[in-house]
């Protein structure tokens, strides 16, 4: 085998097939895994994958496997490294184990993978079809917004759900906090709301989106709740009390903190 030959196979060309749009524009309280928290966001296909041909048959499916690309990551902390190895980490730290213990990078799911690669199965909400385009509205990604989209199967039951399964460090749904909101938080939520015009237009492609990205409702208080109760802070700074972290979440900064009863407390909600 040649030179030549040896490296056109160790690497793959995947295009980009879609776009997923969400609520979440930041790694920063993103769920770490698939169907944690059911937020409600949008693939949006891109020509030519996004013809309504290519998805007929997917509406018999309740689920479907995503595969898609960590574009938040920066492999090179300096940017001039050309080193081909650089950018492999042989072993990670999962928040799962407190953020000190290490294992092998393909004993576990982390973001920092030698192809960039995630995948997750996510809940097939509706196939919508907007000015000629396929949108697939789907909730439960751990995905952020602007993610690239590699492909798209459908969830199959009988093949894909294995009950008998062993999962290693991660044998059960991580612990949840409580999660409160001061009253003066609360308003502000509030009042973000009502300032909000909302018009009754005819569904477009970028209306559709706007919505998942920007609009802020009601129901996203609980969706807001659903994230922070997955403690998203580092592992080592768990403990610390009265200290501020801020998510950020469609149109709105959320500011929480750790209090001397063990919750986490939304303390103040400012518009980007």
């Amino acid at each position: 085998m040649s030179c030549q030959t040896a490296s056109s196979l160790s690497n793959h060309i995947a295009p980009i097939i879609g776009y997923h749009h969400a609520p979440l524009s930041q790694k920063f309280g993103a769920p770490r895994q698939p169907n944690l928290v059911a937020l409600t966001s949008v693939i949006e296909m891109i020509a030519p994958y996004d013809t309504p041909a290519a998805f007929v048959g997917l509406e018999d499916f309740s689920h479907i496997w995503v595969s898609w690309q960590f574009h938040h990551n920066y492999l090179y902390k300096d940017k001039q490294a050309n080193k081909a190895d650089s950018s492999f980490r042989a072993q990670v730290r999962p928040p799962r184990l407190g953020g000190n213990q290490k294992i092998g990078v393909f004993a576990s799911r982390s973001m920092y993978r030698p192809s960039a690669l995630g995948l997750s199965v996510v809940k097939l909400e509706a196939i919508e079809i907007v000015e000629g385009r396929v949108l697939l509205i789907i909730s439960g990604a751990d995905m952020i917004d602007g993610t690239p989209i590699i492909d798209i199967k459908p969830y199959v039951t009988y093949s894909d759900a294995l009950p008998e399964a062993k999962s290693g460090f991660a044998p059960s749904v991580p612990h949840l906090l409580e999660v409160t909101i001061t009253e003066f938080a609360y308003e502000k939520f509030v009042q973000i709301i009502s300032n909000q015009r909302i018009h009754n237009e005819q569904a477009t492609v970028k209306s559709v989106i706007h919505k998942m990205q920007k609009q802020l409702l009601m129901p996203d208080l609980d969706n807001i709740k659903a994230l922070i109760a997955q403690d998203p802070r580092p592992a080592y700074r768990h403990k610390e009390v009265n200290t501020s972290f801020i998510m950020r979440y469609k149109s709105v900064d959320v500011s929480f903190q750790l209090i001397d009863s063990g919750e986490l407390q939304i303390t103040n909600i400012d518009t980007i």
